[in-house]
């Protein structure tokens, strides 16, 4: 989306994690480590390519916005700002229109990455469309899950009411289309995902859902090939 838009984005090279699952573990040590390392990456980026005045760093994950804010981007790019990926194009004008055979539930995160605006705000934005809320955590997130199943299970079974009843008020004007609910969190979407059979429900990332109905279902392949078409300027740090 960034591309078609024509943002000039920058992919930090060897960037693969923010730090925060060692730190939330209690591992302090490494995900100091870890965000002390990509501080310094940033650093190199903000020397090599300064010509590019780089002003907004955009994410995608909730839980790494909690942890990229501890980065203090502003004294690495001068006058900087951290800002999720929806939250951006919807500055930038970009929305959907016109869908039909699809209603739409958003989910929020715990962990929302929408820091800017308000969560519900942006996604009937971008979406053109009101999408009610889905209330209550998903119950997969990080180590919930595995690390006390015995709540987690309480939590997502009254996560799948939630979802239904939500469905059901979509459906109850006897709308027949497909039913999704969208997520601005790739841990949620996970276990949205996880009720998409019992709710009869498709979960999706509310970009991803954007791609595929402004650029074509085969937008990823699309993209992959101009990029290796001459699409990315690789620069040594």
């Amino acid at each position: 989306m960034l591309y078609d838009i024509g943002a000039t984005t920058v992919l930090p090279p060897g960037y693969l994690c923010c730090g925060y699952p060692q730190t939330a573990s209690g591992d302090e040590d490494t995900g100091q480590k870890i965000t002390t390392d990509n501080r310094v990456l940033f650093h190199r980026v903000a020397n090599t390519l300064n010509y590019l005045d780089i002003k907004t760093v955009i994410v995608s994950c909730g839980t790494c916005m909690d942890q990229l804010q501890k980065y203090q981007f502003e004294k690495i790019f001068p006058g900087c700002r951290l800002l999720d990926i929806h939250e951006y194009l919807m500055e930038k004008g970009v929305k959907l229109e016109g869908v039909e055979g699809t209603r739409y539930m958003y989910h929020d995160p715990c962990h929302t990455p929408m820091k800017a605006y308000n969560p519900l705000a942006v996604t009937k934005s971008l979406m053109g469309q009101e999408v009610p809320l889905s209330d209550r955590c998903c119950g997969d997130s990080g180590s919930f899950a595995y690390a006390r199943p015995d709540i987690a299970t309480q939590v997502k079974f009254r996560k799948q009411q939630e979802i239904e009843k939500g469905a059901e008020k979509l459906r109850a004007d006897g709308f027949k289309g497909d039913v999704k609910i969208l997520t601005s969190c790739p841990a949620c979407l996970q276990g949205l995902s996880r009720y998409d059979d019992d709710a009869d429900t498709k979960a999706d990332y509310i970009v991803v859902e954007m791609a595929k109905h402004l650029l074509g279902t085969n937008w990823m392949a699309d993209y992959v090939g101009k990029e290796n078409n001459g699409g990315i300027e690789r620069v040594l740090l």
